[in-house]
This record gives C-alpha cells, structure tokens and sequence, in this order.
C-alpha cells in the first residue's frame, strides 16, 4: 500500500485543558514516530479538533477506524476526506499542534466541502485547496506545544 492522508473533525464529550492536550500529544508523538505517521492537530477553546494524518494506508485507516472512532473522550467524529497522496504535506511533524479559533475551523471546514456533492462516493476526497489553506495557515502561526 501507498502513501494515505486522512483528515476528520470531531467534538470532545470532556474539556481538554492543558495537561489533557499535553497527554494526548505526547502518546500521539511516540506512537506516529513508531508508526511513521506524520500531521497536524487543531484545536478550539470549545473542545473541537480537526486532525490530519499521513503514512501508510493501512496504519492511518486501522488508527482511525479502530482507535479515534472508538476513543470514548468524543463523539460526532466526521471524516473530511481521505485518499492516496504523492507527497506528505506535514512531513517534519510526528504530530504539529496548533490552536485554532472557531471562525478558522469554520473556514477550513468549509473549504473542505466539494461545491458539487459526487453522490454514492466511497468517501470524500481531500482537495488540493484545503491542504493549501492548512499548510498557509501553519506557515503564518507558530506550531504549538500546548499553550492556553
């Protein structure tokens, strides 16, 4: 299998204060360094994540589907888009982190949605334009370790 990205957002069911954020990256870092996964984690004040993983297909679709579905601590978690890619886009990061305000997760997420909806798709596609958007917006705000 080839090179997959995979990117979902979802709502956390419990606040996410600085040790909880620091604790989630520190497990997400060892275990994408392990498994050679790479991306970038969103996060708003109001407990929302938008999250962008990159490696070999059937690592990221076994950590999404039988880990980050399954995880207990949120709900409402919607795949924005997955699929084979020639390149990774956050190749330097195991895990980059960035807070991110509503209105910025609003634009992201709208860029993420086709203008034209494809039915009986097997699953969205991630477009050019929205990793476009999420490289710009990391290039023009530091990476975070946790900061509140």
């Amino acid at each position: 299998m080839g090179l997959y990205h995979l990117l979902y957002h979802s709502q956390a069911l419990q606040p996410f204060d600085t040790p909880a954020l620091t604790a989630l990256l520190q497990q997400a870092r060892a275990f994408n360094r392990e498994h050679h996964l790479s991306g970038l984690l969103l996060h708003t004040p109001d407990d929302r994540f938008f999250q962008i993983l990159e490696g070999e297909e059937a690592t990221v679709r076994t950590l999404y589907y039988d880990h980050i579905v399954a995880d207990p601590r949120h709900h409402h978690c919607r795949l924005v888009g997955a699929g084979a890619c020639a390149e990774r886009s956050f190749a330097d990061w195991n895990m980059g982190f960035r807070v991110a305000n509503a209105q910025e997760l609003h634009a992201l997420l709208a860029a993420a949605t086709p203008h034209s909806l494809v039915l009986f798709a097997p699953q969205p596609r991630v477009r050019p334009e929205l990793l476009n958007l999420l490289l710009d917006f990391v290039a023009h705000h530091e990476l975070e370790s946790i900061s509140y």
